[in-house]
């Protein structure tokens, strides 16, 4: 079935493009293939060779240009999607001091970016108030995200914004002198940290436990009602590996989790050692991306990625009750009747509904998409042969709502 419900795709704004464009007529590489090539190796490098993948790739010129020219849209757009389901307290300051913003493993500044950007489409008056500090190890994508954010605030003629980056490696502690700027301008509104937290202590004897280490005094620096952004590939490994960090920070009682879960028990994903949790979210890529996926024979016309937006407030993105879920699959359609996967804290679970006890009370089952949060008035489950049926049903004249679409 058609995975986005006909929810209106994700598009780039305009001056971000102009923006992109700007800098890539600096950093450019000759000629279109020069560019798909670069990124065809890059993508290999994100997917499927990860253990090939060095901390300093950006350093790499064919790299660095192929990240802005591809990846640098396609992960600019996830951040937005998640600022959009972020509590707008969070995002928009009403005390006149401006929003303070902390983009760990910035690269070319793309969660920066994403927020000045975010800002400033939707809150002008409080873009020139914005603070952000970019952490990153390689110099040459610091020196690309001031570029970037002075083309941005040159085209929006925003003033007062400021950018302050800093090279430091994350591996390091963080309270010591190589990351005493990270602490000096907290406290933080938003601490993002997007497709760089699996790509950190991969030699480490724990791997999760050092993530988890530094996540913990990371937290410490958040705003009272700040929040951490967590964004990861949607690919298995990276995925299943932000679940075990997720556990281990909630069981020492860290942070609580505003979205997605809805739910502080252990990842019910990680039960079966093949599922894992990803969002999808429907996308209109640029012209100069489905350029490239022509060349290389991509299809980039969703957002796939996992997340975790963390807090310690213990403020959720909806109630959370037995009978509100999450749907964490697509709905499929199968012969008589369509089915999803669900999640909240009686786990994971498949529920179904037969088509021939389609109703106007359970209409909104149609309805459902990969990252819906849905209440279900009732849930049964048949017995077969002494045995109940772990597949749950819904009636005809069970209420079924979308108590919010993504």
């Amino acid at each position: 079935m058609e995975p986005f419900k006909g929810k209106p795709p994700v598009r780039m704004p305009p001056l971000l493009l102009r923006a992109l464009e700007r800098l890539n007529d600096v950093e450019s590489l000759p000629g279109s293939s020069g560019y798909a090539e670069a990124v065809a190796e890059l993508s290999r490098l994100f997917t499927k060779e990860r253990v090939a993948l060095r901390s300093g790739y950006l350093d790499d010129p064919d790299h660095a240009a192929a990240y802005l020219r591809y990846f640098l849209p396609v992960n600019l757009s996830k951040i937005q999607v998640l600022l959009d389901e972020m509590p707008e307290a969070t995002l928009i300051d009403k005390q006149g001091s401006g929003l303070n913003v902390l983009d760990l493993g910035s690269g070319p500044g793309t969660g920066a970016l994403a927020v000045l950007d975010w800002l400033h489409q939707r809150h002008p008056e409080q873009a020139g108030k914005l603070t952000v500090v970019a952490i990153d190890s390689s110099a040459d994508a610091l020196s690309q995200a001031g570029q970037l954010w002075d083309s941005y605030c040159r085209e929006s003629g925003i003033a007062g914004a400021r950018l302050t980056p800093y090279e430091t490696d994350l591996e390091r502690p963080l309270n010591g002198p190589s990351g005493g700027q990270i602490y000096k301008n907290g406290p933080y509104d938003v601490i993002i940290m997007a497709n760089c937290l699996n790509e950190l202590f991969s030699r480490a004897v724990d791997p999760i436990g050092a993530r988890t280490g530094l996540l913990a005094g990371l937290l410490t620096l958040l705003a009272p009602h700040g929040t951490m952004m967590l964004v990861e590939p949607a690919l298995r490994t990276t995925s299943r590996e932000l679940h075990e960090v997720r556990d281990r920070l909630l069981h020492d009682r860290r942070c609580t989790v505003y979205s997605p879960c809805l739910h502080e028990r252990p990842c019910p994903a990680l039960v079966n050692p093949d599922d894992w949790c990803h969002e999808e979210r429907a996308w209109d890529p640029p012209a100069a991306i489905q350029a490239i996926d022509q060349e290389v024979g991509f299809i980039k016309d969703a957002l796939k990625f996992s997340y975790l937006l963390l807090r310690t407030d213990g403020r959720m993105i909806v109630e959370r009750r037995p009978d509100v879920y999450r749907v964490v699959s697509e709905l499929r359609e199968l012969k008589g009747e369509k089915r999803a996967w669900l999640c909240n804290e009686l786990g994971r679970q498949e529920v179904g509904r037969q088509d021939r006890l389609a109703s106007p009370e359970n209409a909104a089952v149609d309805a459902w998409h990969r990252g819906a949060i849905v209440q279900i008035e009732r849930i049964v489950r048949k017995e077969m042969g002494g045995k109940v049926s772990a597949l749950g049903r819904i009636e005809q004249d069970a209420t079924v709502k979308i108590v919010r679409p993504v």
